[in-house]
């Protein structure tokens, strides 16, 4: 399994996260951002237990190579 870096926030303060990833075996994105604690939010989804919502900024959907339509930037 090789993840593949789509691209990273470039306006985040450290650098790092928020951060999408291809996993070029599974053909599944991974998302590594702010884990939503907010309870009142959280509340409305339909949220399994085994499952956890992280936050991403809206530019961030640059990174998806379905809305982009392209092969993504190189990182």
């Amino acid at each position: 399994m090789a993840l593949i870096k789509l691209g990273k926030d470039p306006d985040s303060p450290s650098g790092g996260s928020p951060t999408i990833y291809l996993d070029d075996v599974t053909n599944k994105y991974l998302v590594q951002g702010v884990t939503v604690l907010d309870k009142e939010r959280l509340d409305q989804m339909d949220l399994p237990s085994h499952e956890s919502v992280v936050e991403i900024p809206r530019t961030m959907v640059q990174f998806f190579l379905e809305v982009t339509g392209e092969e993504g930037p190189d990182v």
